[in-house]
């Protein structure tokens, strides 16, 4: 139990190392690693590019984010609908665009959960 502790402070320390690397927030960097996930897009867009769009997603996710917003389908379509559009705007490749909307989906419902 406690090697497992301890396992668990070491990777805390490494994300939170890892954002600040990065100059992002804990929050910025989920959203980053649910864009990164298209090789194509790191290729195409660069580092700066996604560290943006990952910004873009944590303000979009704060706009929209209410108590109950993943319970309420409608909510959940316009953000779906915001995401893509800030990944558009960013040419983000469309090859995994629908994999990239719902890691991205998943953070904001972990990231509504974590504000509520």
């Amino acid at each position: 139990m406690i090697a497992e502790l301890v396992a668990l402070a070491k990777e805390l320390r490494a994300s939170r190392d890892r954002g600040r690397a990065l100059g992002l927030s804990d929050a910025e960097v989920a959203f980053y690693d649910a864009v990164v996930q298209n090789d194509a897009a790191v290729m195409e867009l660069g580092d700066d590019t996604l560290k943006k769009i990952a910004r873009g997603l944590v303000k979009a996710v704060q706009e929209s984010a209410t108590i109950d917003w993943n319970l309420k389908e409608s909510v959940r379509a316009a953000m779906r609908a915001k995401v893509r559009r800030l990944l558009a705007q960013f040419d983000y490749p469309p090859d995994k665009e629908d994999r990239a909307v719902d890691l991205v989906i998943e953070q904001a419902e972990l990231f509504a959960q974590d504000a509520a």
